[in-house]
């Protein structure tokens, strides 16, 4: 017998206890995953995104940054400074839109 090898006693063979460690592992993963489910929002009457970002915008419209800025330095469309980011309502953007068409 080798001293160096640390003696473990179970009372069934080790390949047994490493499946039923497997078993306890994967039944722990099943309702880790089960309980952690990302919550799914829906609200009702939103069929477009509220916010937009400028490049998104950019896009959308085929428009340049630049015109994007002038756009906003003129009033045409109104930008919201969200802490560092800036976005466009879906509703002023729809409201651009409409007023070209006609």
């Amino acid at each position: 017998m080798n001293t160096n090898e640390p003696q473990i006693l179970f009372p069934f063979p080790a390949d047994e206890l490493w499946e039923k460690m497997r078993e306890l592992v994967r039944a722990e993963l099943q309702t880790m995953n089960r309980e952690n489910k990302p919550v799914e929002y829906q609200t009702q009457g939103f069929t477009q995104k509220p916010l937009f970002k400028a490049h998104e915008v950019c896009a959308m419209l085929q428009i340049s940054r630049q015109t994007l800025h002038t756009w906003v330095k003129e009033g045409i469309l109104k930008a919201y400074k969200i802490k560092s980011r800036v976005f466009f309502l879906w509703t002023d953007i729809e409201k651009l839109i409409e007023k070209d068409t006609q």
